[in-house]
């Protein structure tokens, strides 16, 4: 059961993250036009939980190899030159994440620092800033993962 809900964490987030951005943004339009008083804080929440929904798509595609990649040029090359390759691409990937983990973080801590509170809520930034950094350390574990498949199968 933990094994299943681990492999399947950033579906189920996502899935709760999208949950509550559609009742959020269901509830403006329901007030913007229907009471006439748009409530301002939907926009708020409504943007940070896209980020993270993002930031998990981001990890479901690398989990399942599924991201974006153009192959025309390393599919014309020759099998030690693919391993290479898809090395260096891994390397790359796992640079800029962490890149995101080490600059988000810097983020947090100003954040937690400056007692930064959001204008609409006033609740801290950090509760949405915080996604930033641990998703894209869930990412680079999944880029791990299957960078380990592939070498492991052979599969480059």
């Amino acid at each position: 059961m933990l094994r299943k809900i681990a492999d399947h964490f950033e579906e189920i987030v996502g899935a709760l993250a999208l949950a509550v951005m559609v009742t959020v943004t269901f509830i403006n339009v329901l007030t913007r036009y229907v009471i006439i008083y748009p409530l301002a804080f939907t926009e708020e929440i409504t943007v940070s939980m896209f980020v993270w929904i993002v930031l998990l798509g981001t990890s479901i595609a690398f989990r399942t190899n599924s991201h974006l990649a153009m192959t025309f040029i390393y599919d014309l090359m020759p099998r030690p030159l693919k391993k290479l390759s898809c090395c260096i691409a891994n390397a790359m990937c796992v640079f800029f994440f962490a890149l995101m983990v080490w600059l988000g973080s810097i983020q947090v801590m100003d954040e937690i620092e400056l007692s930064v509170v959001s204008e609409a809520l006033g609740i801290p930034t950090v509760v949405y800033s915080a996604g930033v950094p641990v998703f894209s350390v869930l990412i680079i574990v999944r880029i791990i993962q299957a960078f380990a498949k592939t070498m492991r199968e052979g599969t480059y």
